[in-house]
């Protein structure tokens, strides 16, 4: 007989936060978000952890590089899409390895032995009063000096004059090494009054040039997410078939973790792979796996070896599995079971496997809700698909900007690797829709915004960082009438835009 759960499976919107005891310390700028990202053992750290809570969905519409340098700045990774050929995912990764905001490849050089008009000429066409004196007058030339608005003044100095007499030398300047990190040289430059840091490598090669006037845009980042040689971090999708090919692929990229990305993970195709990396890479290599509903799914790709596990089924947005084949599960009781077994699971073995919540995430206050239930981290589509950052193009429908967004079962995206049928070639329905959101803006601003909410929340139930919410957080169900309550009602509400009222 098949088995029967005693209850209905419950979505976000079901449930409420009830209030907890805040302390006078229990403001929102005390709040701290970092949460592992991969599994580490009792009494260890984990090998990539997190500054916000907020990883972006494997999708064609959702995750390339743009995106994954714009999130990483705010603390949290992207999974560069799988569906593209090996070597345009694996150029992908690459482009944000060496991608160092606040780090400028020179675009105004000279040679020592120019002149004062080759340096006006220079400025005239660049518009840039500072020009960096390299051996051959190449961006990554030796540097030899600088020359700014301040060495010369045209009309006292002869314009035959050489660069070499004016320029301020080398060894008269401060510089940064190769390693410098962003934060280092805005601290140099601070320190020392400068205008411009110019970055060499050991060989006295510039390689890039910092300048205090960015020094304001640069304080924004304060969570930015960088790894030990201060590049920015970023994951990739694999899939269970082509993954000898891919991983190597990817890995000789720089990503940071990688991702087995499918519709359902329950699978020995998932062990298979997860094996294959084990066996050629051992634990150097960091991957996710999923998706899985229920303790059994959970239980066996940890003990399969995933750094994270994925938990969702049918909850995305643009996720049609549920109405194709009615498997499935709602997304807050999957994940109140899901983060059971990890519990119970860390207990047993002593290793910790973060969960990831993978779609469902209508709202904003979801988002408190999916990491109060025990979520270390949220993979969200639609939410940065809407932004400026993603990869699809920003339309005019009837007089309103949108941004178009499909899912990887849908057959624009034709990913059929993402179902693990073994030999399978492809499917014969899709799962996944063609669809649009309404456009949003920049990821910083909206992440920012959004962010403010967690944390005001958690200081409303006595949590000052995830582990405490996950500890101490009371949730209830609601009814179907107090839904109604909880949003606007038995109001008019003001239209401000038509300067009239709707009802």
């Amino acid at each position: 007989m098949a088995f029967y759960y005693d209850e209905p499976a419950h979505t976000f919107s079901e449930y409420l936060l009830v209030p907890g005891y805040s302390s006078k310390e229990c403001v929102p700028t005390n709040v701290d978000l970092r949460t592992p990202l991969v599994k580490f053992k009792k009494g260890e750290e984990s090998a990539i952890t997190l500054n916000i809570p907020l990883v972006s969905a494997i999708m064609q519409s959702v995750s390339d590089d743009k995106m994954a340098i714009a999130l990483s700045k705010e603390g949290g990774i992207s999974f560069i899409y799988g569906s593209q050929t090996i070597e345009n995912e694996a150029a992908m990764v690459a482009r944000v390895k060496t991608h160092r905001a606040g780090f400028v490849s020179s675009d105004s050089n000279i040679r020592p032995d120019s002149t004062l008009a080759d340096i006006v000429a220079l400025k005239e066409k660049t518009g840039h009063s500072t020009v960096a004196v390299t051996s051959d007058g190449t961006v990554n030339g030796k540097l030899e000096g600088i020359v700014t608005s301040r060495d010369y003044r045209v009309s006292r100095m002869d314009l035959n004059t050489k660069v070499s007499t004016f320029m301020t030398p080398i060894n008269e300047m401060i510089v940064g090494g190769k390693e410098t990190s962003l934060q280092e040289a805005n601290d140099i430059i601070w320190d020392n009054k400068l205008n411009t840091l110019p970055i060499i490598d050991d060989e006295g090669r510039l390689l890039y040039m910092v300048f205090r006037k960015d020094y304001a845009t640069h304080k924004e980042y304060p969570l930015e997410l960088l790894d030990s040689k201060k590049r920015h971090v970023v994951g990739a999708g694999i899939n269970t078939r082509d993954y000898a090919e891919r991983v190597p692929a990817l890995v000789n990229a720089g990503a940071d973790v990688l991702c087995i990305d499918s519709s359902e993970g329950y699978s020995e195709w998932q062990k298979l792979t997860l094996d294959w990396v084990r066996e050629h890479y051992g634990d150097t290599v960091k991957v996710g796996a999923g998706n899985v509903v229920d303790a059994e799914g959970f239980r066996y790709l940890a003990e399969a070896g995933a750094d994270f596990v994925k938990v969702g089924i049918g909850g995305g947005s643009i996720c049609i599995t549920r109405e194709q084949k009615g498997i499935g599960r709602g997304q807050a009781t999957a994940l109140i079971e899901v983060a059971k077994a990890r519990d119970e699971y860390y207990k047993e073995t002593g290793i910790y496997v973060p969960i990831c919540s993978d779609g469902g995430i209508v709202y904003d206050y979801h988002m408190t809700l999916a990491l109060a239930m025990g979520a270390d981290f949220l993979m969200l589509g639609r939410y940065f698909a809407r932004f400026d950052e993603s990869p699809t193009n920003k339309v005019n429908i009837n007089g309103n900007y949108m941004k178009e967004y499909w899912g990887e079962g849908s057959n624009r995206a034709r990913n059929w690797q993402r179902y693990d049928m073994g030999g399978a070639s492809k499917l014969s329905f899709e799962e996944g829709v063609d669809s649009y959101v309404p456009y949003a803006g920049t990821l910083k601003d909206n992440v920012t915004l959004t962010l403010s909410k967690v944390r005001s929340t958690m200081c409303n139930c006595g949590a000052l960082n995830l582990d405490d919410l996950k500890k101490n957080a009371k949730m209830t169900l609601v009814s179907s009438t107090s839904l109604v309550e909880g949003g606007a009602h038995d109001v008019i509400l003001k239209d401000n835009n038509m300067n009239n009222y709707v009802k």
